[in-house]
């Protein structure tokens, strides 16, 4: 099973609409495997909100947190400890898996282990999403760089919201990554948008 994990340079970037995306591109099954805000909603069931092919299964997170707040933090609040060990892929059929992560890559599921070690443990090709903001430069090098140090498979980028050609120029050059496709600032997204924008990502 090939397996992709997106990733981003910080949260709410846009993880979850690039996922359902690639989902939808490859007709592939998602994994969440840390939730966080549970309380309210999950990823996961934007996911099955968002896509329209019927081949798509959706698994179950290993964890699922109803605060909020950096999985490490929630985890505590529930009396928790996330650990590595128990995170395990789900079984599937389907030749492609998506994984989205919580955060960054160094957000921490414990006082030892971080997000990025669920890439390493399964040797996950990355996928990072990168927004504009102040800062979204030095935040995507970072990350980048982090996948590098690890000798990670990076697959590339996706750019998410309103276009910053300089930036954008910037984060691929010095890094060396390839752009995969760009996401437009959408007013809503739903099935129609992830269907517009699915083609692009197909062959990825």
């Amino acid at each position: 099973m090939r397996t992709i994990f997106v990733t981003g340079i910080g949260t709410d970037v846009g993880k979850t609409v690039v996922s359902a995306i690639l989902v939808e591109a490859l007709k592939a099954d998602y994994f969440k495997p840390v939730q966080t805000g549970s309380f309210f909603t999950s990823d996961a069931k934007k996911i099955q909100k968002y896509i329209t092919n019927t081949v798509t299964k959706i698994h179950p997170e290993s964890y699922s947190l109803g605060q909020y707040m950096s999985p490490h933090a929630a985890a505590e609040q529930e009396g928790i400890r996330l650990e590595l060990s128990k995170i395990e892929l789900p079984q599937s059929d389907n030749p492609v898996l998506i994984v989205e992560g919580a955060g960054g890559l160094m957000v921490p599921l414990n006082d030892q282990e971080l997000m990025i070690d669920i890439i390493q443990k399964f040797n996950a090709e990355v996928v990072v999403v990168v927004q504009n903001y102040l800062g979204s430069i030095n935040h995507s090098l970072l990350t980048l760089d982090a996948l590098k140090f690890r000798k990670l498979n990076l697959l590339g980028v996706v750019f998410n919201g309103a276009p910053h050609q300089m930036s954008e120029d910037i984060i691929t050059r010095y890094s060396g990554s390839k752009m995969l496709g760009r996401i437009s600032k959408e007013v809503e997204i739903n099935k129609e948008t992830v269907l517009k924008y699915a083609p692009q990502f197909a062959g990825i």
